[in-house]
């Protein structure tokens, strides 16, 4: 077994076993509670669970959150709340309840199997009384039926004879970070089932779940309702056991919301009264797991590490991603935390799509429509900024209305003005971005007429609008905005703003002629809709062509934004050894005046439009920027992309150090704030670093081609692409 300790600064006791398919937890260390809870986190596409143990544990983060269930809060507008807890399992062993923080743990151990989508827990426990049992819990969300949650517990006693009392029902007023979201509206049991019927405070989404406890094989023992404290129902059994004797008990758990139902209360009982047995619910969730990774498994040979990493970030992606919702997108944390309060970034466009798009194309579908359904927000944000055609959030949620907080509280109590939502423009581009690779990828010529070039189109009238003319240079300005890299704000013609503007400008008229061509309708109808006029489009083209960019045409170099070179410039190695970002350690403002990054901004751009670029262009700005940007404590996003760009300049080796810092971002917790959720955005840059770059794959007119540049340690990689509805199957050595 491989110890993950090496990229932790604490005793790391994730182990991987002989499959290379399991994430183990051998040890139990309350002080690592937060960041377990989220590497344990389940999800199926329509909820995330995080890792909190049935039976609870002091101080701990209990979460499940359903994607589109948002409801007002304070300074962010809306967050995801924390639904109703379906977990809850006590066991009282001779009227002692079995808890990891009492009595002695002789024997521990917690596998999330990423093959099959359960997480399971083997537990030895003697009793303060001396009583010794064995447990064994396990839990999936149905992949296969979303509204479908399953625990299975297995207890065997050692050499205990007596009662035991088992006691399951659910948390119906979760707060989310300290915030009452939920009021419950009824609740009740009967026979073996309770259930509950609430409703959020503000949005009025309704949430109905529904659960029954299963004793298999204990033909004499029954279940009955129990009517707790503030008329809470929970289901409650007693079992005589005795030593060598192992009973199964079974919580099934179905839940819905009035997003997808009109009555979900009642559709939760409805469908649990009629529920398959836990066994045929496992069988066909874990088949639709392997049909998953059928498509999506990516094969390591010859470094275990990689292996377990690239399908743990793969399994956390493909577990939130939504299955039968076009109007939901991934945010920054997934399902498995607050952080952001669940707003939709960048992120899921630029980071995350790409393995949809490539691997399941009706997946990425359902994200990019999610941008399509929230264009009217976009429309009104433009219109109140005082400009036209569409203006994404950079935060959105349900509406795609703005939802960045513009102030909020400074660590001395004073308000801090955040400018991203108002200046941080890039997100435009971002968007048509996603929109035309996937259609680049997938020939879904339908998704392109019916919601792409509405997406595409609109959002570059925004930027005619946008755009200011400059009589001294003779060239158009993009000013005071924000780049990826966010430790400098404010600044004038970002070199990834403009030429990504550039680049959407002319795709949005190549974008215009195939519409013409193609569909004449949808373009007179666009056309009367986006009050598109054909001086516009040489507009378009005039912009494109004159926006401002100060590179050097002798060596390549291209400046951040205007007077980066005038910014002091700093030796990042004398900094180290630290465990903060650089602007944790100098400050905002200290930081904004020096040549820090905390993220690839002109690297970036490089990346996207690789095309564009020579080699000798990427090495004269990897050089510049690679040295200047914060690779260990700024952003999450920044290490993938310089793996890809290092096996570009064919350092593969430097490659491998990035690409472990981004692979080992949650499991071994690099970062120090795996608690707060998983890293998104980085598990999606982990599968293009993998396949864009140690791969080198590269989109042609005929289909993918694969360059490899594996890294030393690799023996074998093994991956499927589907472009134009054609799979590709690679198989690579070095």
């Amino acid at each position: 077994m491989l110890d993950l300790s090496v990229y932790s600064s604490q005793q790391n006791q994730q182990l991987i076993d002989s499959t290379d398919w399991n994430v183990l937890e051998t040890e139990f260390d309350p002080s690592r509670l937060h960041h377990q809870e989220t590497v344990f986190t389940l999800g199926n596409g329509y909820l995330g669970t995080r890792g909190t143990f049935e039976e609870g544990y002091p101080h701990d983060s209990p979460a499940t959150i359903i994607h589109g269930v948002y409801d007002d809060v304070a300074i962010a507008s809306t967050e995801l709340v924390n639904c109703p807890n379906w977990l809850p399992f006590v066991v009282k062993v001779a009227g002692e309840r079995f808890r990891m923080d009492s009595g002695e743990i002789l024997h521990y151990e917690r596998r999330l199997d990423l093959r099959l989508g359960i997480v399971s827990r083997d537990v030895r426990w003697r009793s303060p009384a001396g009583h010794t049992v064995e447990f064994h819990f396990e839990r999936f969300a149905s992949l296969a039926n979303q509204n479908f949650l399953a625990i299975r517990c297995q207890i065997t006693s050692i050499d205990f004879e007596g009662d035991i009392e088992v006691e399951v029902g659910f948390h119906p007023e979760p707060r989310t970070q300290g915030v009452k979201h939920w009021q419950t509206l009824k609740q009740g049991g009967l026979d073996n089932l309770i259930w509950l019927h609430s409703q959020t405070l503000h949005s009025a989404i309704e949430f109905g779940m529904a659960a029954k406890l299963i004793v298999e094989g204990e033909e004499t023992a029954s279940v009955c309702v129990r009517q707790g404290e503030h008329h809470h129902s929970t289901l409650v059994t007693t079992l005589q056991v005795e030593p060598e004797k192992t009973v199964t008990l079974e919580k099934i758990v179905t839940l819905y919301t009035s997003r997808e139902i009109p009555t979900p209360a009642e559709a939760a009982l409805i469908r649990l009264v009629a529920a398959p047995s836990y066994s045929t619910l496992l069988a066909a969730h874990i088949a639709a797991w392997e049909r998953v990774w059928q498509d999506s498994d990516v094969v390591i040979e010859g470094d275990r590490l990689s292996q377990l990493s690239i399908r743990y970030n793969l399994f956390q992606l493909l577990a939130v991603a939504p299955r039968y919702d076009d109007r939901v997108s991934i945010p920054p944390k997934t399902l498995s935390g607050f952080a952001y309060s669940g707003h939709i970034f960048w992120d899921t466009e630029i980071f995350i799509l790409p393995l949809l798009i490539h691997t399941q194309p009706a997946l990425a579908r359902n994200l990019l429509t999610y941008r399509y359904h929230t264009l009217r927000g976009a429309r009104r944000k433009a219109q109140e900024m005082g400009y036209r055609g569409a203006m994404y959030a950079w935060e959105s949620a349900s509406t795609g209305d703005e939802v960045t907080p513009r102030w909020v509280p400074g660590p001395n109590g004073e308000q801090v003005r955040i400018w991203c939502g108002d200046i941080e423009v890039h997100i435009n581009t971002d968007v048509a971005y996603a929109a035309w690779q996937y259609w680049q990828t997938t020939g879904d010529d339908e998704w392109m007429r019916d919601c792409g070039a509405e997406i595409i189109l609109d959002t570059a009238v925004f930027w005619e609008s946008r755009v200011e003319w400059n009589q001294q240079r003779h060239c158009y300005d993009i000013r005071d905005t924000i780049g990826p890299d966010e430790n400098h704000d404010r600044v004038d013609n970002n070199a990834f703003t403009n030429v990504m503007v550039q680049w959407h400008l002319q795709t949005a008229l190549a974008l215009w002629d195939w519409l013409v061509k193609s569909y004449p309708d949808t373009s007179a109808q666009l056309a009367e809709k986006l009050y598109l006029q054909p001086e516009q489009m040489e507009l378009w083209g005039d912009i494109a062509n004159r926006l401002y960019v100060n590179q050097d045409l002798a060596t390549g170099l291209i400046e951040q934004f205007e007077g980066f070179f005038n910014l002091e410039d700093v030796n990042l190695a004398d900094y180290e050894p630290r465990t903060k970002s650089m602007q944790g350690l100098l400050g905002v403002e200290a930081t904004s005046q020096k040549q820090i990054l905390k993220q690839p901004d002109v690297l970036m751009l490089m990346y996207l439009l690789r095309d564009r670029f020579d080699r000798k262009t990427l090495k004269t700005n990897w050089d510049y920027y690679s040295p200047r940007t914060d690779h260990s404590y700024g952003s999450s996003l920044g290490p993938a992309i310089h793996a890809i760009l290092a096996c570009d300049l064919n350092q593969p080796v430097e490659a491998y150090t990035h690409f472990m810092r981004a692979a080992m971002v949650d499991l071994a917790d690099v970062r120090r704030n795996a608690h707060e959720g998983i890293h998104a955005a980085s598990a999606g840059g982990v599968w293009q670093a993998v396949i864009f770059g140690f791969a080198g794959v590269r989109m042609t007119n005929f289909g993918p081609i694969a360059c490899p540049n594996l890294p030393p340690n690799w023996t074998r990689l093994k991956f499927r692409l589907k472009w134009r509805d054609e799979w590709h199957e690679f198989d690579l050595t070095a």
